[in-house]
Protein backbone atom coordinates (compact mmCIF):
# COMPACT_ATOMS: atom_id res chain seq x y z
CA UNK A 1 0.00 0.00 0.00
CA UNK A 2 1.38 3.41 -1.09
CA UNK A 3 -0.17 6.94 -0.25
CA UNK A 4 -0.54 10.39 -1.28
CA UNK A 5 -2.14 13.77 -1.44
CA UNK A 6 -3.43 13.05 -5.13
CA UNK A 7 -4.10 9.41 -7.33
CA UNK A 8 -4.42 10.59 -10.86
CA UNK A 9 -5.63 7.04 -12.89
CA UNK A 10 -4.65 7.30 -16.66
CA UNK A 11 -1.52 9.06 -18.06
CA UNK A 12 -3.04 10.24 -21.60
CA UNK A 13 -3.38 13.82 -22.35
CA UNK A 14 -5.65 14.95 -19.52
CA UNK A 15 -3.89 12.75 -17.06
CA UNK A 16 -0.40 14.58 -17.63
CA UNK A 17 -1.87 17.87 -17.76
CA UNK A 18 -3.81 17.17 -14.19
CA UNK A 19 -0.28 15.55 -12.92
CA UNK A 20 1.74 18.74 -14.09
CA UNK A 21 -0.25 21.11 -12.58
CA UNK A 22 -0.88 19.70 -9.14
CA UNK A 23 2.63 18.81 -8.93
CA UNK A 24 3.75 22.81 -8.86
CA UNK A 25 2.50 22.67 -5.42
CA UNK A 26 5.35 20.98 -3.80
CA UNK A 27 3.60 20.59 -0.44
CA UNK A 28 1.18 18.22 -2.49
CA UNK A 29 1.85 14.53 -3.13
CA UNK A 30 1.05 13.45 -6.92
CA UNK A 31 0.55 9.64 -7.73
CA UNK A 32 0.29 9.07 -11.74
CA UNK A 33 -0.77 5.91 -12.76
CA UNK A 34 -0.86 4.82 -16.25
CA UNK A 35 -2.18 1.61 -17.74
CA UNK A 36 1.41 1.15 -20.83
CA UNK A 37 4.58 2.26 -20.46
CA UNK A 38 6.81 5.05 -19.99
CA UNK A 39 9.94 5.16 -22.15
CA UNK A 40 11.31 7.58 -19.73
CA UNK A 41 12.69 11.51 -19.60
CA UNK A 42 14.24 11.32 -22.76
CA UNK A 43 12.54 11.66 -25.86
CA UNK A 44 15.36 9.92 -28.24
CA UNK A 45 14.58 6.83 -26.22
CA UNK A 46 11.51 6.55 -27.24
CA UNK A 47 10.32 4.21 -30.32
CA UNK A 48 10.79 5.89 -33.14
CA UNK A 49 7.14 5.12 -33.82
CA UNK A 50 5.99 7.37 -31.12
CA UNK A 51 8.21 10.29 -32.45
CA UNK A 52 7.76 10.44 -35.50
CA UNK A 53 4.53 12.71 -36.38
CA UNK A 54 3.93 11.59 -39.80
CA UNK A 55 3.00 8.15 -38.22
CA UNK A 56 -0.56 6.88 -36.53
CA UNK A 57 1.01 3.75 -35.03
CA UNK A 58 -0.35 1.26 -33.91
CA UNK A 59 2.19 -0.33 -31.76
CA UNK A 60 1.13 1.08 -27.98
CA UNK A 61 -2.56 0.50 -28.39
CA UNK A 62 -4.97 -1.60 -25.97
CA UNK A 63 -5.93 -4.21 -28.67
CA UNK A 64 -4.19 -5.50 -31.37
CA UNK A 65 -6.74 -6.10 -34.70
CA UNK A 66 -10.00 -4.56 -32.93
CA UNK A 67 -12.41 -2.49 -33.81
CA UNK A 68 -10.99 0.97 -35.35
CA UNK A 69 -13.67 2.37 -33.08
CA UNK A 70 -11.88 0.82 -29.99
CA UNK A 71 -8.37 1.70 -30.75
CA UNK A 72 -7.20 3.63 -27.98
CA UNK A 73 -3.22 4.09 -26.82
CA UNK A 74 -1.85 2.88 -24.08
CA UNK A 75 1.33 4.02 -23.11
CA UNK A 76 2.21 7.77 -21.28
CA UNK A 77 1.61 10.55 -23.25
CA UNK A 78 -2.04 8.78 -24.32
CA UNK A 79 -3.83 9.82 -27.62
CA UNK A 80 -1.14 11.91 -28.10
CA UNK A 81 1.37 9.72 -28.81
CA UNK A 82 -0.74 8.33 -31.80
CA UNK A 83 -3.15 10.93 -33.64
CA UNK A 84 -2.63 12.98 -36.35
CA UNK A 85 -1.17 15.79 -33.80
CA UNK A 86 -3.93 18.21 -35.45
CA UNK A 87 -5.46 21.08 -32.85
CA UNK A 88 -9.20 22.62 -33.88
CA UNK A 89 -11.42 24.38 -31.46
CA UNK A 90 -15.08 23.97 -31.36
CA UNK A 91 -18.10 26.62 -32.22
CA UNK A 92 -19.95 28.99 -30.37
CA UNK A 93 -22.72 27.20 -30.26
CA UNK A 94 -20.54 24.71 -28.75
CA UNK A 95 -19.95 26.67 -25.85
CA UNK A 96 -23.17 28.44 -25.77
CA UNK A 97 -24.59 24.46 -24.77
CA UNK A 98 -21.77 23.57 -22.99
CA UNK A 99 -22.59 26.93 -20.54
CA UNK A 100 -26.94 26.24 -20.34
CA UNK A 101 -25.81 22.94 -19.01
CA UNK A 102 -22.54 23.33 -17.21
CA UNK A 103 -22.21 26.82 -16.31
CA UNK A 104 -20.68 29.99 -17.10
CA UNK A 105 -17.03 28.74 -16.53
CA UNK A 106 -17.73 26.76 -19.82
CA UNK A 107 -18.07 29.30 -21.85
CA UNK A 108 -15.64 30.13 -24.56
CA UNK A 109 -14.09 33.59 -22.94
CA UNK A 110 -13.73 31.17 -19.63
CA UNK A 111 -11.85 28.62 -21.29
CA UNK A 112 -9.71 30.72 -23.24
CA UNK A 113 -7.11 31.09 -20.67
CA UNK A 114 -6.71 27.87 -20.46
CA UNK A 115 -6.95 26.81 -24.03
CA UNK A 116 -4.26 29.34 -24.14
CA UNK A 117 -1.79 27.36 -21.76
CA UNK A 118 -2.61 24.37 -23.97
CA UNK A 119 -1.30 26.33 -27.41
CA UNK A 120 2.05 27.67 -25.47
CA UNK A 121 2.80 23.78 -23.42
CA UNK A 122 2.00 21.83 -26.59
CA UNK A 123 3.93 24.62 -28.48
CA UNK A 124 1.85 24.33 -31.46
CA UNK A 125 2.82 25.94 -34.87
CA UNK A 126 1.16 25.63 -38.26
CA UNK A 127 2.75 22.69 -40.75
CA UNK A 128 5.61 24.75 -42.52
CA UNK A 129 4.94 24.77 -46.45
CA UNK A 130 7.37 21.45 -47.37
CA UNK A 131 5.11 19.46 -45.62
CA UNK A 132 2.38 19.72 -48.37
CA UNK A 133 2.18 17.25 -50.87
CA UNK A 134 0.81 17.70 -54.29
CA UNK A 135 -2.85 16.52 -53.30
CA UNK A 136 -2.95 19.18 -50.36
CA UNK A 137 -1.86 21.92 -52.79
CA UNK A 138 -4.38 20.97 -54.76
CA UNK A 139 -6.98 20.33 -52.16
CA UNK A 140 -6.16 24.15 -51.21
CA UNK A 141 -7.35 24.82 -54.41
CA UNK A 142 -10.24 23.31 -55.09
CA UNK A 143 -11.14 24.61 -51.47
CA UNK A 144 -10.81 27.76 -52.83
CA UNK A 145 -12.89 27.05 -56.29
CA UNK A 146 -15.74 25.87 -54.08
CA UNK A 147 -15.84 29.07 -52.44
CA UNK A 148 -14.63 28.62 -48.74
CA UNK A 149 -12.62 31.40 -47.59
CA UNK A 150 -9.27 31.03 -45.74
CA UNK A 151 -9.01 30.12 -41.60
CA UNK A 152 -5.92 31.52 -40.51
CA UNK A 153 -5.89 29.65 -36.89
CA UNK A 154 -8.11 26.86 -36.66
CA UNK A 155 -7.17 26.34 -33.17
CA UNK A 156 -8.24 29.61 -32.02
CA UNK A 157 -11.77 30.56 -31.75
CA UNK A 158 -13.49 31.32 -34.96
CA UNK A 159 -16.78 31.38 -36.71
CA UNK A 160 -18.18 29.55 -40.00
CA UNK A 161 -17.01 27.31 -42.48
CA UNK A 162 -13.56 27.56 -44.53
CA UNK A 163 -10.30 25.76 -45.11
CA UNK A 164 -7.34 25.84 -43.01
CA UNK A 165 -4.02 23.83 -41.88
CA UNK A 166 -4.63 23.10 -38.38
CA UNK A 167 -1.81 23.40 -35.79
CA UNK A 168 0.10 20.93 -35.05
CA UNK A 169 2.26 19.34 -31.94
CA UNK A 170 5.30 18.40 -34.39
CA UNK A 171 8.05 20.41 -35.80
CA UNK A 172 10.24 18.66 -38.42
CA UNK A 173 8.54 15.41 -38.02
CA UNK A 174 9.20 15.47 -34.70
CA UNK A 175 5.78 14.48 -32.26
CA UNK A 176 6.27 16.88 -29.05
CA UNK A 177 3.33 14.40 -27.11
CA UNK A 178 2.11 15.13 -23.98
CA UNK A 179 4.26 13.61 -22.26
CA UNK A 180 7.17 15.75 -23.06
CA UNK A 181 5.13 18.70 -23.23
CA UNK A 182 3.59 18.59 -19.86
CA UNK A 183 5.76 16.06 -18.10
CA UNK A 184 9.35 17.26 -19.28
CA UNK A 185 10.23 19.38 -16.10
CA UNK A 186 7.78 17.68 -13.64
CA UNK A 187 9.56 14.62 -14.22
CA UNK A 188 11.85 16.35 -11.71
CA UNK A 189 9.58 17.07 -8.67
CA UNK A 190 10.27 14.80 -5.77
CA UNK A 191 6.52 15.34 -5.14
CA UNK A 192 5.59 13.74 -8.43
CA UNK A 193 5.66 9.99 -8.71
CA UNK A 194 4.99 7.84 -11.84
CA UNK A 195 3.71 4.37 -11.88
CA UNK A 196 4.32 3.06 -15.28
CA UNK A 197 2.51 -0.31 -16.30
CA UNK A 198 -0.07 -0.36 -13.29
CA UNK A 199 -4.18 -1.21 -15.25
CA UNK A 200 -6.25 -0.04 -12.52
CA UNK A 201 -9.02 -2.63 -12.02
CA UNK A 202 -11.21 -0.56 -9.43
CA UNK A 203 -11.49 1.82 -6.89
CA UNK A 204 -12.59 0.43 -3.43
CA UNK A 205 -15.32 2.60 -2.04
CA UNK A 206 -16.71 2.71 1.35
CA UNK A 207 -19.45 5.23 3.03
CA UNK A 208 -19.42 7.40 0.07
CA UNK A 209 -15.71 7.71 -0.43
CA UNK A 210 -12.77 6.24 -2.26
CA UNK A 211 -10.21 4.44 -0.19
CA UNK A 212 -7.90 3.35 -2.91
CA UNK A 213 -7.23 1.82 -6.05
CA UNK A 214 -6.47 -1.56 -6.97
CA UNK A 215 -4.07 -1.85 -9.77
CA UNK A 216 -1.97 -4.81 -11.78
CA UNK A 217 1.60 -3.67 -11.81
CA UNK A 218 4.28 -5.84 -13.62
CA UNK A 219 2.16 -9.14 -12.48
CA UNK A 220 2.00 -7.85 -8.84
CA UNK A 221 -1.45 -6.41 -7.03
CA UNK A 222 -1.09 -2.96 -5.65
CA UNK A 223 -2.93 -0.83 -3.44
CA UNK A 224 -2.77 2.65 -3.75
CA UNK A 225 -4.29 5.15 -1.76
CA UNK A 226 -4.96 9.03 -1.59
CA UNK A 227 -7.20 11.70 -0.07
CA UNK A 228 -8.35 12.85 -4.07
CA UNK A 229 -8.18 10.42 -6.77
CA UNK A 230 -8.82 11.65 -10.17
CA UNK A 231 -10.07 9.25 -12.90
CA UNK A 232 -8.39 10.09 -16.68
CA UNK A 233 -9.16 7.11 -18.42
CA UNK A 234 -10.66 8.54 -21.66
CA UNK A 235 -14.13 8.42 -22.70
CA UNK A 236 -13.59 4.25 -22.92
CA UNK A 237 -11.69 3.69 -19.71
CA UNK A 238 -13.29 5.49 -17.18
CA UNK A 239 -16.98 4.23 -17.22
CA UNK A 240 -14.96 0.58 -17.04
CA UNK A 241 -13.76 1.23 -13.71
CA UNK A 242 -16.15 3.08 -12.12
CA UNK A 243 -18.68 0.62 -12.62
CA UNK A 244 -15.78 -1.87 -11.65
CA UNK A 245 -16.17 -0.17 -8.63
CA UNK A 246 -19.84 -0.34 -8.00
CA UNK A 247 -20.49 2.94 -9.80
CA UNK A 248 -23.27 2.86 -12.60
CA UNK A 249 -26.59 1.14 -13.05
CA UNK A 250 -27.51 -1.04 -10.61
CA UNK A 251 -29.83 -3.52 -13.21
CA UNK A 252 -26.68 -3.95 -15.27
CA UNK A 253 -24.27 -4.27 -12.51
CA UNK A 254 -26.45 -6.79 -10.86
CA UNK A 255 -26.43 -8.62 -14.24
CA UNK A 256 -22.56 -9.16 -14.43
CA UNK A 257 -22.19 -10.12 -10.19
CA UNK A 258 -20.95 -6.60 -9.25
CA UNK A 259 -22.51 -5.19 -6.08
CA UNK A 260 -23.52 -1.80 -6.21
CA UNK A 261 -22.04 0.81 -4.16
CA UNK A 262 -24.02 4.71 -6.10
CA UNK A 263 -26.44 3.76 -8.77
CA UNK A 264 -25.61 6.16 -11.54
CA UNK A 265 -27.63 5.34 -14.56
CA UNK A 266 -25.20 7.41 -16.79
CA UNK A 267 -22.02 5.59 -16.47
CA UNK A 268 -21.36 4.44 -20.02
CA UNK A 269 -24.21 6.06 -21.50
CA UNK A 270 -24.07 8.68 -24.07
CA UNK A 271 -20.95 7.40 -25.76
CA UNK A 272 -20.45 10.00 -28.72
CA UNK A 273 -18.09 9.88 -31.31
CA UNK A 274 -17.79 11.40 -34.70
CA UNK A 275 -18.84 9.49 -37.67
CA UNK A 276 -16.94 9.37 -41.26
CA UNK A 277 -17.50 7.91 -44.31
CA UNK A 278 -14.18 8.34 -47.00
CA UNK A 279 -14.60 8.40 -50.38
CA UNK A 280 -11.77 6.63 -52.39
CA UNK A 281 -10.35 8.60 -55.60
CA UNK A 282 -7.31 6.83 -57.83
CA UNK A 283 -4.00 8.51 -57.69
CA UNK A 284 -2.43 8.92 -61.42
CA UNK A 285 0.99 8.13 -62.07
CA UNK A 286 2.25 11.37 -61.67
CA UNK A 287 0.30 11.84 -58.49
CA UNK A 288 1.93 8.58 -57.53
CA UNK A 289 5.88 9.87 -58.47
CA UNK A 290 5.34 13.12 -56.64
CA UNK A 291 3.91 10.94 -53.39
CA UNK A 292 6.83 8.56 -53.59
CA UNK A 293 9.07 11.74 -53.89
CA UNK A 294 7.80 13.62 -50.99
CA UNK A 295 7.98 10.29 -48.92
CA UNK A 296 11.96 9.85 -49.88
CA UNK A 297 12.43 13.40 -48.52
CA UNK A 298 10.85 12.20 -45.58
CA UNK A 299 7.74 15.07 -45.65
CA UNK A 300 5.01 12.88 -46.76
CA UNK A 301 1.99 13.65 -44.28
CA UNK A 302 -1.32 11.93 -45.20
CA UNK A 303 -3.51 14.99 -44.28
CA UNK A 304 -2.16 18.45 -43.75
CA UNK A 305 -5.62 20.53 -44.86
CA UNK A 306 -9.26 20.78 -43.36
CA UNK A 307 -12.15 21.72 -45.08
CA UNK A 308 -15.37 22.78 -42.03
CA UNK A 309 -18.77 23.21 -44.15
CA UNK A 310 -21.96 22.89 -42.77
CA UNK A 311 -24.56 20.11 -43.62
CA UNK A 312 -27.93 22.59 -44.54
CA UNK A 313 -29.07 26.26 -44.20
CA UNK A 314 -30.32 25.43 -41.09
CA UNK A 315 -26.94 24.75 -39.38
CA UNK A 316 -25.66 27.40 -37.19
CA UNK A 317 -22.05 27.05 -37.58
CA UNK A 318 -19.99 23.98 -38.84
CA UNK A 319 -21.16 20.55 -38.53
CA UNK A 320 -18.94 19.03 -41.17
CA UNK A 321 -15.08 18.09 -41.21
CA UNK A 322 -14.27 17.41 -44.84
CA UNK A 323 -10.46 15.71 -44.97
CA UNK A 324 -8.54 15.21 -47.88
CA UNK A 325 -5.71 12.63 -47.59
CA UNK A 326 -2.77 11.25 -49.89
CA UNK A 327 0.23 8.87 -48.71
CA UNK A 328 0.10 5.19 -46.99
CA UNK A 329 -3.31 3.95 -46.05
CA UNK A 330 -3.87 3.79 -42.47
CA UNK A 331 -5.10 0.16 -42.67
CA UNK A 332 -3.77 -2.49 -45.17
CA UNK A 333 -1.56 -2.01 -47.65
CA UNK A 334 -0.25 -1.09 -51.58
CA UNK A 335 2.42 -2.44 -53.57
CA UNK A 336 5.76 -0.10 -53.12
CA UNK A 337 5.10 3.37 -55.17
CA UNK A 338 1.56 2.93 -54.78
CA UNK A 339 -0.71 5.62 -52.84
CA UNK A 340 -4.25 6.01 -51.57
CA UNK A 341 -6.03 9.03 -51.79
CA UNK A 342 -9.44 10.59 -50.96
CA UNK A 343 -11.51 12.65 -48.74
CA UNK A 344 -13.41 11.81 -45.92
CA UNK A 345 -16.46 13.61 -44.31
CA UNK A 346 -16.98 13.66 -40.71
CA UNK A 347 -20.27 14.60 -38.91
CA UNK A 348 -18.81 16.76 -35.85
CA UNK A 349 -22.36 17.30 -34.26
CA UNK A 350 -23.67 13.69 -34.24
CA UNK A 351 -26.61 12.70 -32.45
CA UNK A 352 -26.38 8.92 -32.28
CA UNK A 353 -25.23 7.82 -29.03
CA UNK A 354 -24.24 4.66 -28.23
CA UNK A 355 -22.84 3.03 -24.86
CA UNK A 356 -19.91 1.10 -23.55
CA UNK A 357 -20.79 -1.41 -21.20
CA UNK A 358 -18.95 -4.75 -19.05
CA UNK A 359 -19.20 -8.65 -20.11
CA UNK A 360 -21.34 -10.38 -17.74
CA UNK A 361 -19.45 -12.93 -18.36
CA UNK A 362 -16.37 -11.45 -18.01
CA UNK A 363 -16.80 -8.05 -16.31
CA UNK A 364 -12.55 -7.90 -15.79
CA UNK A 365 -12.21 -8.34 -19.86
CA UNK A 366 -12.26 -6.29 -22.47
CA UNK A 367 -15.78 -3.25 -22.50
CA UNK A 368 -18.29 -4.52 -24.62
CA UNK A 369 -18.67 -0.90 -26.89
CA UNK A 370 -21.56 -0.10 -28.86
CA UNK A 371 -20.74 3.15 -30.69
CA UNK A 372 -23.59 3.35 -33.14
CA UNK A 373 -23.04 5.57 -34.92
CA UNK A 374 -24.96 6.47 -37.76
CA UNK A 375 -27.98 4.86 -36.29
CA UNK A 376 -29.86 8.33 -35.84
CA UNK A 377 -31.53 9.15 -39.50
CA UNK A 378 -30.44 12.64 -38.60
CA UNK A 379 -26.99 12.11 -38.96
CA UNK A 380 -27.58 9.83 -42.11
CA UNK A 381 -28.56 13.49 -44.08
CA UNK A 382 -25.83 15.43 -42.60
CA UNK A 383 -23.30 12.55 -44.06
CA UNK A 384 -24.70 12.76 -47.26
CA UNK A 385 -24.62 15.96 -47.39
CA UNK A 386 -20.94 15.99 -46.43
CA UNK A 387 -20.29 13.39 -48.82
CA UNK A 388 -22.26 15.61 -52.10
CA UNK A 389 -19.76 18.54 -51.35
CA UNK A 390 -16.78 15.56 -51.46
CA UNK A 391 -17.81 14.46 -55.18
CA UNK A 392 -18.35 18.50 -55.76
CA UNK A 393 -14.98 18.57 -54.17
CA UNK A 394 -13.22 15.80 -56.38
CA UNK A 395 -14.54 17.69 -59.44
CA UNK A 396 -12.68 20.48 -59.18
CA UNK A 397 -9.89 20.90 -62.05
CA UNK A 398 -7.17 21.01 -59.33
CA UNK A 399 -7.80 17.23 -58.07
CA UNK A 400 -9.62 15.87 -60.88
CA UNK A 401 -5.73 16.50 -62.78
CA UNK A 402 -4.58 14.48 -60.06
CA UNK A 403 -6.93 11.24 -59.49
CA UNK A 404 -8.25 9.00 -62.79
CA UNK A 405 -11.66 9.79 -63.56
CA UNK A 406 -14.63 7.89 -62.55
CA UNK A 407 -15.44 9.63 -58.99
CA UNK A 408 -17.82 6.76 -56.99
CA UNK A 409 -20.89 8.79 -56.06
CA UNK A 410 -20.63 7.39 -52.42
CA UNK A 411 -23.98 9.94 -51.73
CA UNK A 412 -26.01 7.92 -53.14
CA UNK A 413 -25.09 4.44 -51.43
CA UNK A 414 -28.23 3.37 -49.29
CA UNK A 415 -28.11 3.57 -46.07
CA UNK A 416 -27.27 -0.02 -45.38
CA UNK A 417 -24.21 0.52 -46.94
CA UNK A 418 -23.50 4.15 -45.64
CA UNK A 419 -23.56 2.32 -42.09
CA UNK A 420 -21.37 -0.49 -43.30
CA UNK A 421 -18.67 1.81 -44.52
CA UNK A 422 -18.62 4.07 -41.65
CA UNK A 423 -15.37 4.86 -39.47
CA UNK A 424 -14.57 7.37 -36.90
CA UNK A 425 -12.65 10.33 -36.31
CA UNK A 426 -11.52 8.83 -32.75
CA UNK A 427 -13.12 11.60 -30.84
CA UNK A 428 -15.26 9.29 -27.92
CA UNK A 429 -17.05 12.29 -25.12
CA UNK A 430 -19.75 11.27 -22.94
CA UNK A 431 -19.90 8.50 -21.23
CA UNK A 432 -19.38 9.59 -17.76
CA UNK A 433 -21.08 12.98 -18.81
CA UNK A 434 -21.11 16.33 -16.64
CA UNK A 435 -24.68 18.21 -16.18
CA UNK A 436 -26.02 20.14 -13.27
CA UNK A 437 -28.06 18.76 -10.13
CA UNK A 438 -31.24 18.03 -11.62
CA UNK A 439 -30.02 15.95 -15.17
CA UNK A 440 -30.77 12.53 -14.32
CA UNK A 441 -28.01 11.07 -16.77
CA UNK A 442 -25.60 12.98 -14.93
CA UNK A 443 -22.60 11.11 -13.93
CA UNK A 444 -20.51 14.59 -12.54
CA UNK A 445 -21.53 17.66 -11.74
CA UNK A 446 -19.88 20.85 -13.63
CA UNK A 447 -16.78 20.69 -11.85
CA UNK A 448 -16.17 17.08 -12.81
CA UNK A 449 -16.97 15.51 -8.83
CA UNK A 450 -18.71 12.07 -9.29
CA UNK A 451 -22.07 12.39 -8.00
CA UNK A 452 -22.22 10.46 -4.40
CA UNK A 453 -18.42 10.32 -4.32
CA UNK A 454 -17.03 13.36 -1.81
CA UNK A 455 -13.27 12.59 -3.16
CA UNK A 456 -13.30 11.22 -6.59
CA UNK A 457 -13.43 13.70 -9.80
CA UNK A 458 -12.94 12.66 -13.88
CA UNK A 459 -11.12 15.23 -15.64
CA UNK A 460 -10.92 13.48 -19.08
CA UNK A 461 -13.29 13.78 -22.73
CA UNK A 462 -15.81 10.71 -20.77
CA UNK A 463 -17.38 14.16 -18.98
CA UNK A 464 -17.79 15.97 -22.56
CA UNK A 465 -22.16 16.12 -22.60
CA UNK A 466 -21.68 17.02 -26.40
CA UNK A 467 -19.11 16.48 -28.76
CA UNK A 468 -17.44 19.64 -29.97
CA UNK A 469 -17.64 20.38 -33.85
CA UNK A 470 -13.42 20.20 -33.49
CA UNK A 471 -10.95 17.04 -32.69
CA UNK A 472 -11.00 17.04 -29.22
CA UNK A 473 -7.39 16.88 -27.68
CA UNK A 474 -7.16 20.77 -27.88
CA UNK A 475 -10.71 20.95 -25.84
CA UNK A 476 -9.63 18.38 -23.71
CA UNK A 477 -6.30 19.08 -22.64
CA UNK A 478 -8.31 22.58 -22.19
CA UNK A 479 -10.55 21.63 -19.59
CA UNK A 480 -8.32 19.29 -17.53
CA UNK A 481 -6.29 22.43 -17.08
CA UNK A 482 -9.49 24.43 -15.94
CA UNK A 483 -10.41 21.43 -13.28
CA UNK A 484 -7.07 21.25 -12.41
CA UNK A 485 -6.58 24.88 -11.39
CA UNK A 486 -10.18 24.20 -9.59
CA UNK A 487 -8.53 21.02 -7.19
CA UNK A 488 -5.39 23.47 -6.79
CA UNK A 489 -7.62 26.06 -5.34
CA UNK A 490 -9.38 23.80 -2.67
CA UNK A 491 -6.32 22.67 -1.27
Amino acid sequence: MTSYDVVIVGGGVAGCVVAARLSEDASRTVCLLEAGPDHGPDPMSWPVTLRDARLLPRDHVWERGAAMYRIRARVLGGSSCINGCWHTWGSAADHRDWTSRLGAHWSREALEPYRQRVVAQMRLCAPPENELSEFSLAALDAARDLGYGEIEDMSAPSHGAGYGLPQINALAGFRRNAAFAYLADARSRPNLTIIPDADVTRCSIRHGRVLGVEAEVGGDRRFVTGGTYVLAAGALGSPVILMRSGVGPTAHLAECGVATNIDLPGVGSNLTDQPGVFMPLAPTPDLNLALARKEAAGELYVSRILIRAVSGPATEDWDLHLLPVAGSPLFGGLPPGEYEAGVSAYVMKPVSRGRVRLRPDDPSGPAEIDPAMLSELQDLEAMRAGLRLIERFAESPSIAAIVRPGVPRVSELPDSELRRRVGCYWHPVGTCAAGADDDPEAVVDPWGRVRGLANLRIADASILPTAPAANTQLPVASVAEMLAESLRSEA
